[in-house]
Formats: structure tokens, C-alpha cells, sequence
């Protein structure tokens, strides 16, 4: 492996953990899933499926208090 495929293929790897830690991958997953389990039917749009996962963390008793 050549010095630049090395350094893109850590700096792919980074990236890829990343949108994992931020949870940018949830909407990718979401939108598998939901073409996967309900195909013809269009899935939500980012915005919502990001404002609809943020309700449900709020309203969430077992996150604690929330402050923000």
C-alpha cells in the first residue's frame, strides 16, 4: 500500500468514526431500513427524521433532566 492510499484509507476510517460518534449515520441507517421494510412508500425527510429523534431524546425519562 502506497503512502497516499494509506493516509486516505485512515483518513476514510476517521471519518467513518466520526459520523458514527455524532450519530450522522442514523438517518443513512434509518433510510436503509425503511426502503428495506416498507418499499414504494417514501421515508421521512432528514429534517423531520432529526427533529422527530430529537423530541424523542428530550421526552426521554431516562435520560434525566435535560437542561438545553
Amino acid at each position: 500500500m502506497s503512502a497516499t492510499a494509506g493516509l486516505r484509507h485512515a483518513t476514510a476510517r476517521l471519518w467513518w468514526y466520526v459520523r458514527e460518534f455524532t450519530g450522522e449515520t442514523a438517518y443513512d441507517r434509518y433510510v436503509e431500513r425503511h426502503r428495506r421494510e416498507h418499499p414504494g412508500q417514501p421515508p421521512l425527510s432528514r429534517g423531520t427524521f432529526e427533529r422527530r429523534r430529537t423530541d424523542a431524546r428530550g421526552s426521554d425519562p431516562r435520560e434525566g433532566f435535560r437542561c438545553c
